[in-house]
């Protein structure tokens, strides 16, 4: 894309200097005198985005100016998110041409006042080409950028951050300063704590330390207190301890027992929800944690030796642990609230470009920017599906040579960020100038290899992952050289010459020593070896501009504007989507990759159409007609009854480890029957196989997730979730009353709730759960007695109707007004009112294990169980529902005799009896892809709601992403 035309150049040429005659610039995808916005249709749209939930409209700007293939989706987060000047005033923008104008045109002037451009007219083909790139979706830098360049305010262009402490408690205290700056302004910041000494030891006035984790508490209240941005998203943050800090196993517990502790509150009816009221009083809730391990700790933990806890002011061993037993621990915790993650210390520095400078001790909150402290990265991700080509015979093709040429014109664009830039402390501004950290990474890779034909978790697709994560890298770092032959080399580069040569040789060898697949990887493979040995010739003639290159981040906002199916290393979700109309509407498509896919694999038209009609109607690929099983493998999504592997994810993340400066933003997603042996041979194989750092979650691991669409006729009949879930087969009916018979089992409870007194006694069908309630309170004929009798008999006649109890216990529960406080029960300590208790102890009584669990409802032999093992079970003691006239009853005391007359006042219809579908839940209506998801495959999608807009998160690497309005809960 340009060629160098320069001489010698060193350092005076970063600040403009006449050393170099500069880079020229050749046009790849626009046309002399034709500007790029002539070539496109554009067209005025309406953007108004409401909460989904209350209705109320969250933002609105009538009239933007986008093209005309730009989706509603795009054009409404690119809108409300990016649009500088207040709404509803004339500075307001108002289409995208201003937008990517008042970027574009800051980049261009930087790039000629620091001398990186040979002449004017390459000055103006380096905007045209920008300006093409953007407009069409191949690129986008991350959100700083579109926030703050070419404003009044503060030239921010980093997203990611890292910070330090010491052992001071000046030092503490300008953390939580620098941290909450950061915050404010939208980004995120990680740091490593191990220089903080323990409490197992002294301070130098005899008193014993407080240790790096009662320091964390003043953080994560800072960070909760300040949001992100201002927004209402938490604030990003990534906390690091070494695992020889002898402090390690009370920060690996910090998060499990705050997980108890909401456990413990929301039995007890408090708040405990994401954005709840109460859930502010729970601590460590706003950081990621990593534990950083050595291969020397990892060695021990194989060979079941133990372990050294070294002292931080004088490096001598205090305690000798068990290696084994604490990771263990590690992986306990990670089963059972997903943190801490883990990064591989002596494998991140080994591919260090820059050690003499300080060794790399943490990373950004999303665990992909892996360099110095107190430093910053900023990001751009190419949307790899623009680089995918058919020709005429319908053979595709990866268009390395075009993927390299904007590689180039990204990566020139992203380090002429740098130099115009603001930071948010000085000490980051130095590090950052001086290294001039970037992070060029990708998106789409998921649709990428399923439109190509292969398998995410398949020796094919990593083998593409990796010839185009190395082609990336390799031509980056040649842009790098070149650049450095034109404006100087990175000023920390002369000290660390020797170390980053080294590094870039570990790249091109294992580049040379990567496994060829099949004619897509190949031309990939050898577009990215001629890249990596200009790497190394330039390398040794000019040196390098930049001491990292490549990050895999989540590009969560940005990865909406362009239209992306999947989110950076990520495969897809699932093969059905939610898609947003213009003109209002949304409707549901298989996902357009499919298609592709079938055509790659030898399917003809007629096939295709009937494999994408069956993916509409059941959500999967299994039992679809004339689809061969050994194909299944490449519709594998994220969920689904088709999900992939956890080694899968791990197995792709080390294809691309190699070819990356610093490391993946990724979670992998276990099923929630993983073991904690399941999780700890996941970290086990991470290490193994070389990957930086490794997250773990557990479906369902963590409170307040959301609750499975499948159905309990699903799960009675053993039909498939998908059928069950299905909208349009739900029947419309007429409710039919089944009245229970004369002779009925029952339960009688006496209870007292915050000193008042009542009976309750329960009926139930005998085959078939709750049919009838009575409840007993006061004298006969006082005001409360009778408004007990109405209540009674509305829910009695509700059930015999075919309400649902869930339905009432959902309802019900945390209903707050008095009397209300302790009971008398030992199951439900603690109630909100009279009917909280009621519905907790019917869900108790007569709800199954797994429905009343993902209500949060437990009896105290479940919360001991789960204490001692890690995981709530029914109890011995607890009532065979389905067997209820066999079960003893808990309560043997007699309640007080009651007419059952009030139940009987219709004659009975004959052989009267609640059809199937009665019991299936009312369909409802998708917001997102990921609610889309769980309505079609009947699983849990563990993604909390957005606090802006109301709608179903998804996972986006280590964060999560809002696709109704663009919130992410990340720092990208």
């Amino acid at each position: 894309m340009t060629e160098t035309t320069s001489g010698p150049a060193r350092g005076s040429r970063a600040k403009g200097g006449k050393g170099a005659k500069g880079l020229r610039i050749e046009r790849v995808h626009t046309t002399p005198g034709v500007h790029p916005y002539d070539e496109v249709v554009w067209e005025r749209r309406d953007v108004v985005m409401t909460n989904w939930r209350d209705g109320s409209i969250n933002f609105e700007q009538r009239g933007v100016e986008f093209p005309d293939f730009w989706s509603v989706n795009a054009v409404n987060i690119v809108t409300s998110k990016y649009f500088r000047g207040a709404v509803g005033t004339p500075q307001r923008e108002t289409g995208l041409k201003q937008l990517i104008d008042r970027v574009v045109r800051t980049y261009r002037a930087a790039g000629e006042k620091f001398g990186y451009f040979a002449s004017p007219a390459d000055a103006e083909i380096f905007e045209h080409e920008l300006t093409y790139a953007l407009l069409h979706q191949i690129f986008s830098f991350n959100s700083p950028v579109w926030f703050n360049v070419g404003t009044a305010q503060p030239q921010q262009v980093s997203a990611c951050f890292i910070l330090s402490v010491e052992d001071s408690m000046e030092s503490i205290l300008d953390w939580y300063k620098e941290e909450g700056m950061i915050f404010k302004g939208g980004s995120g910041a990680g740091l490593n704590l191990s220089r903080i000494r323990s409490s197992k030891e002294l301070l130098s006035s005899g008193g014993n330390a407080s240790g790096p984790v009662s320091f964390m508490r003043g953080a994560d209240a800072s960070a909760g207190t300040i949001k992100s941005g201002g927004a209402t998203r938490r604030a990003a943050k990534m906390v690091v301890l070494d695992v020889d800090h002898p402090d390690v196993e009370a920060f690996i517990e910090t998060k499990v027992k705050e997980e108890e502790k909401i456990r413990a509150l929301r039995d007890a009816g408090f708040d405990m929800d994401l954005g709840g009221d109460d859930i502010t009083s729970v601590q460590y809730q706003n950081a990621n944690n990593s534990v950083r391990v050595n291969d020397a700790f990892m060695r021990a933990v194989e060979a079941g030796e133990s372990f050294g806890l070294r002292a931080r002011t004088t490096g001598e061993i205090i305690e000798r642990v068990d290696a084994r037993k604490l990771f263990r621990k590690m992986a306990e915790a990670a089963h059972a609230c997903a943190d801490p993650g883990i990064q591989y210390d002596d494998t991140i520095n080994h591919w260090h470009t820059s050690p003499e400078s300080g060794r790399i001790s943490a990373s950004n909150p999303c665990s992909e920017y892996m360099h110095l402290d107190n430093s910053s990265c900023n990001l751009a991700s190419l949307n790899l599906m623009k680089f995918l080509s058919d020709d005429d015979e319908g053979n595709q093709s990866f268009d390395a040579v075009r993927f390299a040429k904007v590689v180039e014109l990204v990566i020139t664009a992203m380090d002429i960020s740098i130099s115009f830039a603001d930071f948010p402390t000085e000490k980051i501004g130095e590090t950052t100038r001086a290294f001039r950290q970037l992070g060029i990474g990708y998106a789409n890779l998921g649709a990428l290899l399923m439109a190509t034909g292969h398998a995410y978790d398949s020796d094919g697709g990593r083998a593409l992952a990796g010839a185009i994560t190395s082609l990336m890298t390799g031509t980056s770092y040649r842009r790098s050289a070149e650049l450095a032959g034109v404006v100087g080399p990175y000023e920390g580069f002369a000290r660390n010459s020797d170390a980053h040569r080294r590094v870039m040789r570990q790249h091109a060898e294992a580049n040379d020593t990567a496994q060829r697949i099949d004619d897509l990887d190949t031309p990939v493979w050898a577009a990215a070896t001629e890249a990596w040995q200009d790497v190394l010739r330039l390398g040794d003639k000019h040196g390098f501009r930049n001491a990292q290159a490549s990050v895999l981040a989540p590009t969560g906002t940005i990865g909406l504007m362009m239209d992306c199916d999947t989110t950076g290393v990520e495969p897809d979700l699932a093969l059905v989507k939610y898609k947003k109309l213009v003109g209002g509407g949304s409707m549901q498509i298989v996902n357009n990759t499919v298609p592709k896919a079938l055509k790659r694999l030898g399917y003809q038209p007629e096939q295709v159409e009937a494999i994408v009609a069956h993916i509409a109607e059941h959500g999967n690929v299994v039992d679809a007609p004339g689809l061969k099983h050994e194909h299944y493998e490449v519709f594998d999504c994220a969920m689904g009854e088709r999900s992939i592997a956890p080694m899968g994810h791990v197995r792709m993340m080390a294809a691309a480890q190699p070819f990356l400066s610093g490391a993946i933003s990724k979670t992998v997603n276990m099923p929630s029957t993983s073991t904690v042996d399941d999780v700890a041979e996941i970290y086990h194989q991470g290490w193994k196989l070389g990957v930086k750092a490794l997250a773990v979650y557990v479906e369902n691991s963590k409170v307040g997730q959301p609750l499975s669409a499948k159905t309990k006729d699903a799960e009675k009949s053993g039909q498939s979730a998908d059928a069950a879930a299905e909208p349009e087969r739900v029947i419309e009916y007429r409710p039919v009353r089944r009245r229970l018979p004369k002779g009925r089992p029952g339960i009688t409870t006496s209870f007292t709730v915050g000193g008042a007194e009542g009976y309750m006694t329960a009926n139930s069908y005998p085959d078939d759960g709750l049919g009838e309630v009575f409840l007993k309170m006061s004298k006969q004929g006082s005001t409360l007695a009778g408004m007990m009798d109405a209540f009674s008999i509305a829910v009695s006649v509700g059930l015999q109707y075919g309400v649902p109890l869930e339905t009432y216990v959902s309802k019900f529960t945390n209903m707050r007004f008095e009397p209300a406080g302790m009971t008398d029960d030992q199951d439900v300590r603690m109630a909100q009112s009279i009917v909280d208790y009621i519905f907790r102890r019917l869900a108790l009584d007569f709800l199954p294990f797994e429905t009343r669990s993902a209500l949060g409802i437990h009896t105290a032999t479940e919360r001991q169980r789960h204490l001692e093992t890690g995981s709530y079970e029914p109890g011995d003691d607890e009532l065979d529902v389905e067997g209820l006239s066999q079960s003893a009853p808990r309560q043997t005391q007699p309640g007080p005799a009651r007419e059952g007359a009030a139940r009987e006042e219709a004659a009975p219809a004959a052989g009267a009896s609640r059809p199937a579908e009665s019991e299936r839940p009312a369909p409802r209506e998708a917001h997102s892809s990921t609610e889309l998801a769980e309505m079609q495959l009947g699983l849990n999608a563990d993604a909390p709601l957005c606090l802006s807009c109301g709608t179903k998160m998804r996972r986006a690497g280590s964060c999560y992403l809002c696709e109704g309005c663009g919130s992410t809960s990340g720092c990208s």
